[in-house]
Protein backbone atom coordinates (compact mmCIF):
# COMPACT_ATOMS: atom_id res chain seq x y z
CA UNK A 1 0.00 0.00 0.00
CA UNK A 2 1.42 3.38 -0.95
CA UNK A 3 1.93 6.24 1.48
CA UNK A 4 -0.64 8.31 -0.41
CA UNK A 5 -3.25 5.60 0.04
CA UNK A 6 -2.53 5.43 3.74
CA UNK A 7 -2.96 9.17 4.19
CA UNK A 8 -6.15 9.29 2.15
CA UNK A 9 -7.74 6.55 4.23
CA UNK A 10 -7.20 8.31 7.54
CA UNK A 11 -10.55 9.00 9.23
CA UNK A 12 -9.57 12.48 10.38
CA UNK A 13 -8.70 13.87 6.98
CA UNK A 14 -11.29 16.05 5.23
CA UNK A 15 -12.72 14.22 2.25
CA UNK A 16 -13.11 15.89 -1.13
CA UNK A 17 -16.69 16.61 -2.23
CA UNK A 18 -18.59 13.73 -3.82
CA UNK A 19 -18.87 14.00 -7.58
CA UNK A 20 -22.09 12.13 -8.46
CA UNK A 21 -24.78 9.80 -7.15
CA UNK A 22 -22.61 6.67 -7.38
CA UNK A 23 -19.80 8.46 -5.56
CA UNK A 24 -22.17 9.57 -2.81
CA UNK A 25 -23.83 6.15 -2.46
CA UNK A 26 -20.57 4.27 -2.08
CA UNK A 27 -18.91 7.18 -0.23
CA UNK A 28 -15.91 6.89 -2.54
CA UNK A 29 -14.60 10.45 -2.11
CA UNK A 30 -15.57 10.49 1.56
CA UNK A 31 -13.31 7.51 2.19
CA UNK A 32 -10.43 9.13 0.33
CA UNK A 33 -10.67 6.88 -2.71
CA UNK A 34 -11.43 7.38 -6.40
CA UNK A 35 -13.13 5.50 -9.21
CA UNK A 36 -9.70 4.61 -10.61
CA UNK A 37 -8.55 3.08 -7.33
CA UNK A 38 -11.81 1.19 -6.89
CA UNK A 39 -11.59 -0.25 -10.39
CA UNK A 40 -7.95 -1.27 -9.97
CA UNK A 41 -8.76 -2.77 -6.58
CA UNK A 42 -11.71 -4.73 -7.95
CA UNK A 43 -9.62 -6.16 -10.79
CA UNK A 44 -6.75 -7.04 -8.43
CA UNK A 45 -9.08 -8.87 -6.05
CA UNK A 46 -10.61 -10.87 -8.89
CA UNK A 47 -7.29 -12.06 -10.28
CA UNK A 48 -6.03 -12.88 -6.79
CA UNK A 49 -9.01 -15.12 -5.98
CA UNK A 50 -9.95 -16.33 -9.48
CA UNK A 51 -8.21 -19.62 -8.71
CA UNK A 52 -11.42 -20.66 -6.92
CA UNK A 53 -13.07 -20.96 -10.34
CA UNK A 54 -10.67 -23.83 -10.97
CA UNK A 55 -10.20 -25.28 -7.50
CA UNK A 56 -13.82 -25.44 -6.40
CA UNK A 57 -14.92 -27.59 -9.39
CA UNK A 58 -11.88 -29.80 -8.90
CA UNK A 59 -12.45 -30.32 -5.16
CA UNK A 60 -16.20 -30.93 -5.47
CA UNK A 61 -15.89 -32.75 -8.78
CA UNK A 62 -13.29 -35.21 -7.52
CA UNK A 63 -15.56 -36.56 -4.76
CA UNK A 64 -18.42 -39.05 -4.95
CA UNK A 65 -21.59 -39.02 -2.93
CA UNK A 66 -23.01 -42.01 -1.07
CA UNK A 67 -24.45 -43.39 -4.30
CA UNK A 68 -21.26 -43.01 -6.34
CA UNK A 69 -22.41 -39.94 -8.23
CA UNK A 70 -20.04 -37.11 -9.19
CA UNK A 71 -20.80 -33.52 -10.16
CA UNK A 72 -20.05 -32.18 -13.63
CA UNK A 73 -17.03 -29.85 -13.49
CA UNK A 74 -18.42 -27.58 -16.21
CA UNK A 75 -21.66 -27.08 -14.29
CA UNK A 76 -19.63 -26.57 -11.10
CA UNK A 77 -17.55 -23.87 -12.78
CA UNK A 78 -20.76 -22.09 -13.82
CA UNK A 79 -22.26 -22.40 -10.33
CA UNK A 80 -19.05 -21.17 -8.69
CA UNK A 81 -18.86 -18.09 -10.92
CA UNK A 82 -22.59 -17.34 -10.65
CA UNK A 83 -22.80 -17.32 -6.86
CA UNK A 84 -19.53 -15.40 -6.52
CA UNK A 85 -20.79 -12.81 -9.01
CA UNK A 86 -24.16 -12.26 -7.35
CA UNK A 87 -23.04 -12.30 -3.72
CA UNK A 88 -19.93 -10.18 -4.28
CA UNK A 89 -22.07 -7.47 -5.88
CA UNK A 90 -24.65 -7.74 -3.08
CA UNK A 91 -21.90 -7.35 -0.47
CA UNK A 92 -20.63 -4.30 -2.32
CA UNK A 93 -24.01 -2.64 -2.73
CA UNK A 94 -25.46 -3.69 0.64
CA UNK A 95 -22.38 -3.78 2.86
CA UNK A 96 -20.26 -1.14 1.08
CA UNK A 97 -17.00 -2.91 1.85
CA UNK A 98 -14.31 -4.03 -0.63
CA UNK A 99 -14.95 -7.61 0.48
CA UNK A 100 -15.40 -10.19 -2.27
CA UNK A 101 -17.27 -13.46 -1.75
CA UNK A 102 -16.81 -16.92 -3.29
CA UNK A 103 -16.86 -20.61 -2.38
CA UNK A 104 -14.84 -21.11 0.78
CA UNK A 105 -11.78 -23.34 0.68
CA UNK A 106 -11.99 -25.72 3.60
CA UNK A 107 -15.75 -25.44 3.58
CA UNK A 108 -15.90 -27.13 0.17
CA UNK A 109 -13.61 -29.84 1.54
CA UNK A 110 -16.15 -30.50 4.30
CA UNK A 111 -18.92 -30.77 1.72
CA UNK A 112 -16.92 -32.99 -0.63
CA UNK A 113 -15.24 -35.35 1.83
CA UNK A 114 -17.48 -35.29 4.91
CA UNK A 115 -21.05 -34.61 3.77
CA UNK A 116 -21.25 -36.17 0.30
CA UNK A 117 -20.00 -39.67 1.28
CA UNK A 118 -22.90 -39.92 3.76
CA UNK A 119 -25.71 -38.70 1.50
CA UNK A 120 -26.55 -37.48 -1.99
CA UNK A 121 -25.12 -34.25 -3.43
CA UNK A 122 -28.51 -32.55 -3.21
CA UNK A 123 -28.75 -33.57 0.45
CA UNK A 124 -25.27 -32.15 1.12
CA UNK A 125 -26.15 -28.84 -0.51
CA UNK A 126 -29.32 -28.77 1.56
CA UNK A 127 -27.22 -28.88 4.72
CA UNK A 128 -25.16 -25.98 3.33
CA UNK A 129 -28.37 -23.98 2.93
CA UNK A 130 -29.32 -24.78 6.53
CA UNK A 131 -25.85 -23.68 7.67
CA UNK A 132 -26.38 -20.31 6.02
CA UNK A 133 -29.81 -19.91 7.57
CA UNK A 134 -28.37 -20.71 11.01
CA UNK A 135 -25.68 -18.04 10.57
CA UNK A 136 -28.31 -15.48 9.54
CA UNK A 137 -30.40 -16.34 12.60
CA UNK A 138 -27.35 -16.05 14.86
CA UNK A 139 -26.65 -12.63 13.42
CA UNK A 140 -30.22 -11.43 13.82
CA UNK A 141 -30.55 -12.69 17.40
CA UNK A 142 -27.13 -11.55 18.59
CA UNK A 143 -26.16 -15.09 19.59
CA UNK A 144 -22.96 -14.75 17.59
CA UNK A 145 -21.38 -12.96 20.55
CA UNK A 146 -22.24 -15.82 22.90
CA UNK A 147 -20.84 -18.43 20.52
CA UNK A 148 -17.68 -16.42 19.89
CA UNK A 149 -17.07 -16.09 23.62
CA UNK A 150 -17.68 -19.80 24.20
CA UNK A 151 -14.73 -20.98 22.12
CA UNK A 152 -11.23 -19.90 23.14
CA UNK A 153 -9.50 -17.83 20.50
CA UNK A 154 -6.51 -20.14 20.35
CA UNK A 155 -8.76 -23.13 19.72
CA UNK A 156 -10.30 -21.21 16.80
CA UNK A 157 -6.79 -20.66 15.46
CA UNK A 158 -6.10 -24.38 15.79
CA UNK A 159 -9.20 -25.21 13.75
CA UNK A 160 -7.91 -23.03 10.93
CA UNK A 161 -4.48 -24.63 11.08
CA UNK A 162 -5.98 -28.12 11.03
CA UNK A 163 -8.11 -27.28 8.01
CA UNK A 164 -4.98 -25.95 6.30
CA UNK A 165 -3.13 -29.23 6.83
CA UNK A 166 -6.19 -31.15 5.67
CA UNK A 167 -6.34 -29.10 2.46
CA UNK A 168 -2.61 -29.60 1.85
CA UNK A 169 -2.99 -33.36 2.35
CA UNK A 170 -5.83 -33.40 -0.18
CA UNK A 171 -3.53 -31.63 -2.63
CA UNK A 172 -0.77 -34.20 -2.12
CA UNK A 173 -3.19 -37.09 -2.62
CA UNK A 174 -5.09 -35.61 -5.59
CA UNK A 175 -1.85 -34.85 -7.42
CA UNK A 176 -0.53 -38.40 -7.01
CA UNK A 177 2.43 -37.24 -4.92
CA UNK A 178 1.07 -39.38 -2.08
CA UNK A 179 -1.09 -42.49 -2.37
CA UNK A 180 -2.70 -45.00 -0.05
CA UNK A 181 -0.90 -48.34 0.17
CA UNK A 182 -3.32 -51.15 -0.73
CA UNK A 183 -4.34 -53.42 2.14
CA UNK A 184 -2.98 -56.41 0.23
CA UNK A 185 0.53 -54.99 0.67
CA UNK A 186 0.48 -56.22 4.29
CA UNK A 187 2.22 -53.15 5.69
CA UNK A 188 1.46 -50.93 8.64
CA UNK A 189 2.39 -47.82 6.65
CA UNK A 190 -0.86 -46.19 5.44
CA UNK A 191 0.52 -43.93 2.69
CA UNK A 192 3.53 -43.85 0.41
CA UNK A 193 5.40 -41.58 -2.00
CA UNK A 194 3.82 -41.70 -5.44
CA UNK A 195 1.91 -44.75 -6.61
CA UNK A 196 4.69 -47.27 -6.02
CA UNK A 197 6.88 -45.80 -3.30
CA UNK A 198 8.63 -43.42 -5.68
CA UNK A 199 7.58 -40.59 -7.97
CA UNK A 200 6.78 -41.67 -11.51
CA UNK A 201 5.14 -40.11 -14.53
CA UNK A 202 4.85 -36.69 -16.14
CA UNK A 203 1.75 -35.54 -14.21
CA UNK A 204 3.52 -35.80 -10.84
CA UNK A 205 6.47 -33.89 -12.28
CA UNK A 206 4.10 -31.11 -13.35
CA UNK A 207 2.79 -31.00 -9.78
CA UNK A 208 6.28 -30.80 -8.26
CA UNK A 209 7.31 -27.98 -10.57
CA UNK A 210 4.02 -26.24 -9.79
CA UNK A 211 4.70 -26.38 -6.05
CA UNK A 212 8.16 -24.90 -6.53
CA UNK A 213 6.78 -22.16 -8.78
CA UNK A 214 3.97 -21.32 -6.35
CA UNK A 215 6.18 -21.05 -3.29
CA UNK A 216 8.72 -19.00 -5.25
CA UNK A 217 6.01 -16.53 -6.29
CA UNK A 218 4.65 -16.38 -2.74
CA UNK A 219 8.14 -15.78 -1.34
CA UNK A 220 8.56 -12.87 -3.74
CA UNK A 221 5.10 -11.62 -2.73
CA UNK A 222 3.89 -11.59 -6.33
CA UNK A 223 0.25 -10.52 -6.53
CA UNK A 224 -1.93 -13.27 -7.95
CA UNK A 225 0.77 -15.87 -7.25
CA UNK A 226 -1.65 -18.78 -6.97
CA UNK A 227 -3.52 -17.91 -10.16
CA UNK A 228 -0.26 -17.34 -12.08
CA UNK A 229 0.97 -20.76 -10.99
CA UNK A 230 -2.25 -22.50 -12.01
CA UNK A 231 -2.30 -20.85 -15.45
CA UNK A 232 1.41 -21.46 -16.07
CA UNK A 233 1.34 -25.13 -15.07
CA UNK A 234 -1.84 -25.71 -17.08
CA UNK A 235 0.01 -24.49 -20.17
CA UNK A 236 2.94 -26.73 -19.27
CA UNK A 237 0.57 -29.67 -18.79
CA UNK A 238 -1.05 -29.06 -22.19
CA UNK A 239 2.38 -29.09 -23.85
CA UNK A 240 3.46 -32.21 -21.95
CA UNK A 241 0.23 -34.00 -22.84
CA UNK A 242 0.74 -33.15 -26.51
CA UNK A 243 4.35 -34.34 -26.81
CA UNK A 244 4.64 -37.12 -24.23
CA UNK A 245 2.94 -40.48 -23.79
CA UNK A 246 0.80 -39.70 -20.74
CA UNK A 247 -1.57 -42.55 -19.91
CA UNK A 248 -3.74 -40.68 -17.43
CA UNK A 249 -3.99 -37.28 -15.76
CA UNK A 250 -6.85 -38.37 -13.56
CA UNK A 251 -10.12 -36.44 -13.56
CA UNK A 252 -9.18 -33.81 -16.18
CA UNK A 253 -6.98 -34.17 -19.26
CA UNK A 254 -5.26 -30.92 -20.30
CA UNK A 255 -6.22 -30.33 -23.94
CA UNK A 256 -6.79 -27.11 -25.86
CA UNK A 257 -10.59 -26.71 -26.09
CA UNK A 258 -12.36 -26.28 -29.44
CA UNK A 259 -13.71 -22.96 -28.15
CA UNK A 260 -12.84 -20.75 -25.19
CA UNK A 261 -16.36 -19.34 -24.98
CA UNK A 262 -19.51 -21.31 -24.21
CA UNK A 263 -22.98 -20.71 -22.88
CA UNK A 264 -23.07 -21.27 -19.10
CA UNK A 265 -24.67 -24.51 -17.92
CA UNK A 266 -26.92 -23.84 -14.92
CA UNK A 267 -27.84 -27.51 -14.51
CA UNK A 268 -26.82 -27.68 -10.83
CA UNK A 269 -28.60 -24.52 -9.71
CA UNK A 270 -31.52 -25.30 -7.42
CA UNK A 271 -30.59 -28.95 -6.86
CA UNK A 272 -30.73 -29.17 -3.07
CA UNK A 273 -32.77 -31.09 -0.51
CA UNK A 274 -33.07 -29.38 2.87
CA UNK A 275 -33.80 -32.41 5.03
CA UNK A 276 -32.60 -35.41 3.01
CA UNK A 277 -29.27 -35.42 4.84
CA UNK A 278 -30.96 -35.96 8.20
CA UNK A 279 -32.66 -39.09 6.89
CA UNK A 280 -29.61 -40.58 5.18
CA UNK A 281 -26.83 -39.70 7.66
CA UNK A 282 -28.88 -39.62 10.87
CA UNK A 283 -30.06 -36.60 12.82
CA UNK A 284 -27.06 -36.44 15.18
CA UNK A 285 -24.48 -36.73 12.42
CA UNK A 286 -26.28 -34.18 10.26
CA UNK A 287 -26.52 -31.72 13.15
CA UNK A 288 -22.80 -32.08 13.86
CA UNK A 289 -21.96 -31.60 10.19
CA UNK A 290 -24.03 -28.42 10.06
CA UNK A 291 -22.34 -27.26 13.25
CA UNK A 292 -18.93 -27.87 11.68
CA UNK A 293 -19.87 -25.77 8.65
CA UNK A 294 -21.28 -23.00 10.85
CA UNK A 295 -18.20 -22.96 13.06
CA UNK A 296 -15.72 -22.85 10.18
CA UNK A 297 -17.67 -20.29 8.16
CA UNK A 298 -18.80 -17.99 10.95
CA UNK A 299 -15.47 -17.40 12.66
CA UNK A 300 -13.41 -17.36 9.50
CA UNK A 301 -15.73 -14.69 8.10
CA UNK A 302 -15.48 -12.64 11.27
CA UNK A 303 -11.69 -12.63 11.14
CA UNK A 304 -11.64 -11.82 7.43
CA UNK A 305 -14.14 -8.98 7.70
CA UNK A 306 -12.35 -7.32 10.60
CA UNK A 307 -8.92 -7.83 9.03
CA UNK A 308 -9.85 -6.35 5.64
CA UNK A 309 -11.69 -3.44 7.25
CA UNK A 310 -8.70 -2.67 9.44
CA UNK A 311 -6.32 -2.82 6.46
CA UNK A 312 -8.59 -0.38 4.61
CA UNK A 313 -8.68 1.99 7.60
CA UNK A 314 -12.46 1.63 7.95
CA UNK A 315 -12.73 0.60 11.63
CA UNK A 316 -14.32 3.18 13.91
CA UNK A 317 -12.74 4.55 17.08
CA UNK A 318 -13.92 1.47 19.01
CA UNK A 319 -12.34 -0.88 16.48
CA UNK A 320 -15.68 -1.96 15.03
CA UNK A 321 -16.60 -2.54 11.39
CA UNK A 322 -19.23 -0.13 10.02
CA UNK A 323 -22.54 -1.94 9.54
CA UNK A 324 -21.11 -5.22 10.85
CA UNK A 325 -24.56 -6.74 11.40
CA UNK A 326 -25.56 -6.14 7.78
CA UNK A 327 -22.21 -7.40 6.51
CA UNK A 328 -22.42 -10.60 8.57
CA UNK A 329 -25.98 -11.20 7.42
CA UNK A 330 -24.93 -10.93 3.78
CA UNK A 331 -22.09 -13.36 4.47
CA UNK A 332 -24.62 -15.80 5.94
CA UNK A 333 -26.89 -15.30 2.93
CA UNK A 334 -23.87 -16.15 0.75
CA UNK A 335 -23.73 -19.58 2.40
CA UNK A 336 -27.42 -20.06 1.57
CA UNK A 337 -26.79 -19.01 -2.03
CA UNK A 338 -23.86 -21.41 -2.28
CA UNK A 339 -26.07 -24.32 -1.26
CA UNK A 340 -28.88 -23.29 -3.59
CA UNK A 341 -26.42 -23.00 -6.46
CA UNK A 342 -24.61 -26.29 -5.59
CA UNK A 343 -21.35 -24.34 -5.33
CA UNK A 344 -20.74 -25.13 -1.64
CA UNK A 345 -20.83 -22.55 1.13
CA UNK A 346 -19.69 -19.08 0.02
CA UNK A 347 -17.95 -16.65 2.35
CA UNK A 348 -15.79 -13.51 2.51
CA UNK A 349 -12.31 -13.84 1.00
CA UNK A 350 -9.10 -12.70 2.66
CA UNK A 351 -7.72 -12.23 -0.86
CA UNK A 352 -9.76 -9.02 -0.89
CA UNK A 353 -6.66 -7.56 0.76
CA UNK A 354 -5.14 -7.41 -2.74
CA UNK A 355 -7.82 -4.93 -3.79
CA UNK A 356 -7.34 -2.91 -0.62
CA UNK A 357 -3.65 -2.81 -1.39
CA UNK A 358 -4.50 -1.27 -4.76
CA UNK A 359 -6.54 1.45 -3.05
CA UNK A 360 -10.08 0.00 -2.84
CA UNK A 361 -12.05 1.40 0.09
CA UNK A 362 -15.70 0.88 -0.86
CA UNK A 363 -18.17 -1.63 -2.20
CA UNK A 364 -17.79 -0.21 -5.71
CA UNK A 365 -14.67 -2.38 -6.04
CA UNK A 366 -16.94 -5.37 -5.41
CA UNK A 367 -19.13 -4.36 -8.34
CA UNK A 368 -16.04 -4.61 -10.55
CA UNK A 369 -14.96 -7.95 -9.04
CA UNK A 370 -18.47 -9.36 -9.31
CA UNK A 371 -18.73 -8.21 -12.91
CA UNK A 372 -15.56 -10.11 -13.78
CA UNK A 373 -16.97 -13.24 -12.14
CA UNK A 374 -20.03 -12.72 -14.34
CA UNK A 375 -17.80 -12.59 -17.40
CA UNK A 376 -16.16 -15.84 -16.30
CA UNK A 377 -19.55 -17.55 -16.65
CA UNK A 378 -18.96 -17.65 -20.39
CA UNK A 379 -15.39 -18.97 -20.19
CA UNK A 380 -16.18 -22.42 -18.78
CA UNK A 381 -14.17 -24.33 -21.44
CA UNK A 382 -11.01 -22.61 -20.22
CA UNK A 383 -11.78 -23.50 -16.61
CA UNK A 384 -12.34 -27.21 -17.27
CA UNK A 385 -8.98 -28.04 -18.90
CA UNK A 386 -6.96 -27.55 -15.71
CA UNK A 387 -5.64 -30.91 -14.45
CA UNK A 388 -5.40 -31.72 -10.75
CA UNK A 389 -1.62 -31.64 -10.99
CA UNK A 390 -1.69 -27.96 -12.06
CA UNK A 391 -4.25 -26.89 -9.46
CA UNK A 392 -3.07 -28.96 -6.48
CA UNK A 393 -0.03 -26.72 -5.78
CA UNK A 394 -2.56 -24.03 -4.86
CA UNK A 395 -3.90 -26.32 -2.15
CA UNK A 396 -0.38 -26.68 -0.77
CA UNK A 397 -0.02 -22.89 -0.79
CA UNK A 398 -3.37 -22.32 0.91
CA UNK A 399 -2.46 -24.96 3.49
CA UNK A 400 0.76 -23.10 4.22
CA UNK A 401 -1.01 -19.77 4.58
CA UNK A 402 -3.53 -21.25 7.01
CA UNK A 403 -0.72 -23.01 8.89
CA UNK A 404 0.84 -19.64 9.76
CA UNK A 405 -1.88 -19.11 12.39
CA UNK A 406 -0.13 -21.72 14.55
CA UNK A 407 2.05 -18.91 15.90
CA UNK A 408 -0.93 -17.55 17.84
CA UNK A 409 -1.14 -20.66 20.04
CA UNK A 410 0.64 -20.71 23.41
CA UNK A 411 2.40 -24.08 23.27
CA UNK A 412 3.71 -23.69 26.82
CA UNK A 413 0.16 -23.75 28.21
CA UNK A 414 -0.90 -27.40 28.08
CA UNK A 415 -4.52 -26.51 28.86
CA UNK A 416 -4.85 -25.05 25.39
CA UNK A 417 -1.83 -26.58 23.62
CA UNK A 418 -3.00 -30.19 23.95
CA UNK A 419 -6.53 -29.53 22.61
CA UNK A 420 -5.02 -27.40 19.83
CA UNK A 421 -2.59 -30.18 18.90
CA UNK A 422 -5.35 -32.81 18.80
CA UNK A 423 -7.51 -30.52 16.67
CA UNK A 424 -4.69 -29.90 14.21
CA UNK A 425 -3.44 -33.49 14.05
CA UNK A 426 -6.78 -35.28 13.91
CA UNK A 427 -8.07 -33.44 10.84
CA UNK A 428 -5.53 -34.70 8.28
CA UNK A 429 -4.92 -38.02 10.05
CA UNK A 430 -8.62 -38.95 10.11
CA UNK A 431 -9.38 -37.12 6.85
CA UNK A 432 -12.15 -35.40 8.79
CA UNK A 433 -12.56 -31.79 9.90
CA UNK A 434 -15.46 -32.79 12.13
CA UNK A 435 -13.37 -35.35 14.01
CA UNK A 436 -10.60 -32.80 14.56
CA UNK A 437 -12.94 -30.21 16.04
CA UNK A 438 -14.59 -32.82 18.24
CA UNK A 439 -11.25 -34.13 19.54
CA UNK A 440 -10.12 -30.62 20.41
CA UNK A 441 -13.34 -29.66 22.16
CA UNK A 442 -13.48 -32.83 24.25
CA UNK A 443 -9.82 -32.54 25.24
CA UNK A 444 -10.33 -28.91 26.25
CA UNK A 445 -13.32 -29.49 28.55
CA UNK A 446 -11.77 -32.61 30.11
CA UNK A 447 -8.46 -30.86 30.86
CA UNK A 448 -10.25 -27.85 32.31
CA UNK A 449 -12.30 -30.18 34.52
CA UNK A 450 -9.36 -32.20 35.85
CA UNK A 451 -7.32 -29.09 36.71
CA UNK A 452 -10.24 -27.62 38.63
CA UNK A 453 -11.18 -24.92 36.11
CA UNK A 454 -14.45 -26.34 34.85
CA UNK A 455 -16.23 -23.06 35.60
CA UNK A 456 -14.03 -21.31 33.03
CA UNK A 457 -15.69 -23.32 30.25
CA UNK A 458 -18.79 -21.70 28.76
CA UNK A 459 -21.92 -23.83 29.04
CA UNK A 460 -22.31 -23.75 25.24
CA UNK A 461 -18.95 -25.47 24.87
CA UNK A 462 -19.99 -28.11 27.40
CA UNK A 463 -23.18 -28.73 25.41
CA UNK A 464 -21.36 -29.02 22.09
CA UNK A 465 -18.71 -31.30 23.63
CA UNK A 466 -21.48 -33.57 24.94
CA UNK A 467 -22.80 -33.86 21.37
CA UNK A 468 -19.34 -34.78 20.15
CA UNK A 469 -19.01 -37.40 22.91
CA UNK A 470 -22.18 -39.08 21.65
CA UNK A 471 -20.90 -38.70 18.07
CA UNK A 472 -17.63 -40.54 18.81
CA UNK A 473 -19.32 -43.18 20.97
CA UNK A 474 -22.30 -43.75 18.70
CA UNK A 475 -21.34 -47.36 17.83
CA UNK A 476 -21.10 -48.70 21.42
CA UNK A 477 -24.15 -46.66 22.37
CA UNK A 478 -26.13 -48.26 19.54
CA UNK A 479 -24.90 -51.69 20.62
CA UNK A 480 -25.97 -51.08 24.19
CA UNK A 481 -29.37 -49.91 23.02
CA UNK A 482 -29.70 -52.85 20.63
CA UNK A 483 -29.91 -50.58 17.58
CA UNK A 484 -28.79 -52.27 14.34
Amino acid sequence: MSETQKVDSQPGRAAPPAGNGVDRYFRISERGSSFGREIRGGVATFFTMAYILVLNPIILGSAKDKFGHTLDTGQLATATALVACVMTIIMGVGGNLPLAIAAGLGLNAVVAFQLAPLMSWSDAMGLVVIEGVVICVLVLTGLREAIMNAIPQQLKQAIGVGIGLFIAFIGLVDSGFVSRIPDVAHTTVPVQLGATGRLTGWPVLVFCIGVLLTIALLARKVKGAILISIVTMTVVAIVVNAVADVKSWGLTTPKVPDSVVAAPDFGLVGHFDLFGGFAKAGVLTAVLLVFTLVLSDFFDAMGTIVGISAEAGLLDERGKVPGIGRVLFIDGAAAVAGGVGSASSNTAYIESAAGVGEGARTGFANVITGGLFGLALFLTPLLTIVPLQAAAPALIAVGFLMMTHVKHIDWDDYEIAVPAFLTIAAMPFTYSITDGIGAGFLAYVVIKAVVGKAKEVNWLLWAVSALFLVYFAIDPVEQLLGVQ
